[in-house]
This record gives C-alpha cells, structure tokens and sequence, in this order.
C-alpha cells in the first residue's frame, strides 16, 4: 500500500524535461511510482487531487546559516514555507562545534562572534541554544531526530582554530603541532559526517570584539593543509569567503580559491555575485577563478541571487551602512556622539567622499540616499514620512539626500528603519543576470537564510523566483527554473537521490499553484527567542511540502511533524568530480 497518493498533477521533475500529468505515489519516505493519471491500482493510505498544480522536488538552498535557529525552529522559517526541503549551512567559517570542553569561555566567544558577523540575535543565541556539545559529531547528533527539513554542515575554520589555538587564533600563526591537532579535528568533523570545511579571509568578518575573525589570520599554507585533508573523504566540499567577493577579485585571491579547490580536488563554491550591468567588467573578473581552476583540476562555482533581496537599514544598528570605509567609525560611536558626528557638514561630506570611493566596492550603490525609503519611524516630528521617498523630502526641506535622511534619523534618535530602493533593476542587469544564469559554474543560491535576521530576508528567493518566471519577466522556462533550484544545487553537494522526483528518490515535494506562487513582503516579527525581532516573509500560493514524504507545511502552516535528516558526508553524500 502507498502511503499517499498525488494526483493529477503537473510535474515538473528537476531534470529541464518537459512538464507533463501525472500521478505521484510515496512509499516508506521514496517515490514508489510515477505514471499516468489515472493508472496507479495500488491503494494508497492518503490521497489529494492535484489538478491545476505543479509538483516539483523540494529546492535546496546552498548557503544558509542556520546552524543555531534550528535549535528553537526546527522548521527553518520562513525557508520550508517556501519550498525548501534541504539546507546547506555552516558556511563562511563560521559553526557552533567543535568547542573546546575545558573552555566553557569558548562558547560565549562563538555566540558573540556570530551575533556581530552574521547579525543573530544574542539573546536568542543565549536562550534558544543548548551549547551542550564539544565535537561536530556531537552538535550533529543533538539536531538528529528533531529537524524538519534535510539539513548538512560544513566545519567552520574559525571554530578549529578557535579549539586548538584558544585566543591565540586571533592574530596567532600555528605551531606544527597545533596545525597538526587541527586537521586532526577537521578529519574528525568529517568522519563524523561534516560536509567539508568553511573559511573566510573577507576584510568584512569581525569577531564580538571587534577584532579580525580566526580564520583572517591563516596563511596559504594552513588552508591548503586543511584543503588537502577535506579531499581525503568521500561527498566532501570546500567554501570560501574572500574581501573580492563583494565586487572583483584580486589576483592574490583567485590563486589561493584555485589552490584550495584543486588541492582538495573538490568543488569550492563563494558567494555572492553581484551582477549589474553598470558594472560590465565584473562577472568576467568573478569568473576568472572558475576557469582556471578547471585547468588545474578543480572547480569554482559561484553562488548568485536570482530576486533583489530586500534590505533594511539604520543608522543605530549595525548593518550594511558600518561596512563602508570610514563608516563603521562613526556608526559605532554611542548614539549621542553619532548623532553629533553626523550632523556635522564637514563629517557628512568625508563620509559620502569615502562611500562613493573605488574602495567601497559593492558599497557604493549604498551611496544613493535620494532612492531611500523612510521605513518605520518612532517620533512626531517624523509623523507621515513612512514610506515615503528621501529625494523627494529633501527637496521640499531644501536639503541634500543624505543632510535630510540623516536629521530624519535624529528625530528618532537613529532608530528609523531604511529601506535602499534597488539600483541594479534595470532591463539591462536582468538581461546580464539571464545570461550569466547559464555558466556552467554559476548556481543559484546565497540567501543567508538564518542570518542577517532583522536586516535582510533572503529565504524567499525560490517562490519569488518562480513567480517571476510564470508571471513577471519570464527570464527563463518553468521547467528550468525548477532544475536551477532542485537538481543543480543537489548535484554540487552530491546529494544521494535528492533533487529530482524519480522513482526510488526521497520523497522531498513541493507542490504549488502556478497562478498564484509568490512571496509576500517582508515584516518584521518579535518571535525569536527572548523576543528579539526578525524580518518574515509569508509564502503565497505554496500548497503542500514534504520532507522524505511527510507532510511538513500545508497552506503556509507547519504540521508539526520533524522528518528532517541530518545530512552526512559519504552516507549522505557522493564525491563531485571537478574534471
């Protein structure tokens, strides 16, 4: 007997081929079989009509972090409400294990590092986490049995070094011995099921006290040491972070991702790339490493976001503003001091001079405060200016852009939420987008779902997405959209039997209604732990998921229910060629 039955559906299976109806049964978590409507005898425990709906597999997203709020959401939200069946986190250097047993100071140490580098909430990192893990293997195992999506993790450099070097992992180099006790870990990780190891070397990542990540003091010759260890197991990846990232690469840092990813002989991927057609020199620069590193036996994919991810900002929080050079000398003053600083001409002009400089990269498009959109405001004089534009604010006060936004801040003593109106939405920069879609080494993904939380919400790409290619653009086929969001991430990682509906294939199933499939804006709610707030963003359209064929979310809603597997290199996971 089947489990449940789908019927009438239209399946979209991952592979690009043709959507066809048809009848989906699942059986002890797989696909059982596929046919015809209409032809399936087998009895089947439950079944739902699915005329007019499309039944795609589950989408993996390949950069997120939600190694932490999967402790206190084992659903992954909003990520599962729009689609997502399988995460990949771990990313950027940055995990919760290993941690060193005798020092419980670590721990406190890794809960403010991820609060300041990837914006979660420390209180909910305090109330939400147990912490009562010392090996990777340990962490993995205390997600086992409780998570409702399919969830692997890298090992993060920074948590290694961290374990055998202590405080000396900043600013430290190791000794042999101590190098040796990290791979040593980083093997052990991996034994244990790591899907491979993390790092950054990006000028952006500081720890909670301001000070260079571990992992930004780490020479060639350490990351290729650790590079060579992660090709030493079976269904194992390697992700990098570097400073060019953000905008175009040094050539200092194409050659180490190419060393890194052909001495481990596995795929490295990055995020993200920034494509705008302002900027034409960028994609071929970004993809530089890609093609040499296939000459020298490796491969390099980058990570790109098919949607314009909302962002908020502020100038009393730390956000994207402090990464500006200069920026994050005034932003980090006490608010009064700030508040002081920035009303004054001469530091205002210094600012915009440093934010429109070559040396703010990616930043720059930041720079344009006429094309903000005052968000939630907090005082009377203030009072009617939500939603409305800067540029057109600061020309009824007779101010410039910035001059204006700034005392509309003051008002609120720095609290007002700022949302940057995009500038690469041109039909040109969709165009570049369509067509560096289809390089072999770039893959859709980089949402840092469960990070940034209160910032920016970039989980809803894959409905977003989708709606655009059925009702908006159309930038590319339904059926290739599905692929680039199911079978090419699962095929990056070596997902064993994920990423396509096929018979004998875990039974990871979103099924949606294509008139309505879309995500709706994002808000912001106070449901983290110790009531910290985060942005939200409401599926649309998304009927049903499941994760190794139980049902997870049904009309935006969870049921409850935790199938989820804790994905494990090799058991879980094949070896990708990079020839």
């Amino acid at each position: 007997m089947l489990d449940h039955l789908i019927k009438g559906a239209t399946l979209v299976d991952g592979t690009g081929a043709p959507a066809r109806p048809a009848d989906v049964g699942i059986r002890g978590g797989r696909i059982a079989v596929i046919a015809d409507p209409g032809t399936i005898q087998e009895p089947a425990a439950g079944t739902e009509d699915a005329t007019g709906l499309v039944l795609t597999p589950g989408f993996v997203d390949p950069h997120t972090h939600y190694d932490a709020q999967l402790f206190w959401d084992p659903y992954a939200t909003p990520s599962m409400n729009h689609g997502v069946t399988t995460v990949a986190g771990g990313n950027c250097g940055f995990t919760l294990a290993p941690l060193h047993p005798d020092r419980p100071e670590d721990a406190d140490y890794t809960r403010r590092m991820m609060s300041k580098v990837e914006g979660m909430s420390l209180k909910a990192l305090e109330e939400g986490v147990s912490w009562g893990w010392s090996s990777f293997g340990d962490y993995l195992s205390a997600l086992d049995g409780r998570i409702a999506v399919n969830a692997g993790f890298m090992v993060g450099h920074c948590a290694l070094r961290r374990h055998v070097m202590g405080p000396d992992a900043v600013g430290g180099q190791p000794t042999p011995e101590q190098l040796d006790a990290m791979l040593a870990l980083l093997h052990d990780a991996m034994d244990s099921g790591a899907w491979g190891l993390s790092t950054t070397q990006s000028s952006n990542h500081s720890d909670g006290d301001g000070r260079p990540v571990a992992s930004r003091h780490a020479l060639p010759a350490e990351l290729l040491a650790l590079s060579r260890a992660v090709g030493e197991h079976e269904g194992t990846q390697l992700e990098a972070i570097v400073a060019g990232c953000l905008d175009q690469f040094a050539d200092d840092e194409i050659d180490l991702l190419v060393d890194m990813s052909a001495a481990a002989g596995r795929p490295l991927n990055w995020n993200v790339l920034t494509i705008d057609a302002a900027v034409p020199e960028r994609v071929p620069r970004q993809l530089v490493p890609s093609e040499r590193a296939r000459k020298a036996g490796g491969r390099i994919v980058a990570l790109t976001m098919p949607i314009l991810t909302p962002m908020n900002m502020s100038l009393g929080t730390f956000c994207a503003l402090n990464l500006i050079p200069g920026w994050g000398e005034i932003l980090g003053l006490p608010v009064p001091e700030r508040i002081e600083r920035l009303r004054d001409a001469g530091v205002r002009a210094e600012m915009l001079r440093r934010a429109d400089s070559k040396e703010a990269g990616i930043f720059r498009r930041l720079a344009n405060f006429g094309r903000y959109v005052i968000g939630d405001t907090y005082s009377p004089e203030n009072e009617g200016l939500s939603g409305r534009v800067v540029g057109d604010i600061a020309a009824e006060r007779g101010l410039d852009p910035f001059h204006c936004l700034v005392e509309i801040c003051a008002n609120d003593r720095l609290r007002t939420v700022l949302w940057p109106m995009p500038t690469d939405n041109d039909p040109a920069t969709w165009a570049l987008r369509r067509e560096t879609w289809e390089h072999e080494d770039v893959l859709l993904g980089g949402s840092d779902a469960g990070a940034h939380l209160d910032r920016m919400c970039g989980a809803p790409y894959t409905t977003r997405f989708l709606g655009d290619c059925l009702r908006g653009r159309k930038l590319v086929p339904l059926e290739r959209a599905v692929q680039m969001l199911t079978d090419d991430p699962a095929r990056l990682f070596g997902l064993r039997e994920r990423g396509r509906i096929e018979e004998g294939f875990h039974a990871d199933l979103v099924l949606f209604d294509p008139e309505r499939i879309e995500a709706g804006p994002a808000t912001l709610v106070h449901d983290l732990p110790g009531d910290s707030p985060r942005l939200d963003s409401k599926a649309i359209g998304i009927v049903s998921v499941r994760v190794n064929g139980v049902e997870t979310l049904r009309d935006d809603r969870v049921t409850g229910a935790v199938p989820g597997t804790v994905l494990r290199s090799g058991r879980d996971t094949r070896t990708v060629s990079t020839t």
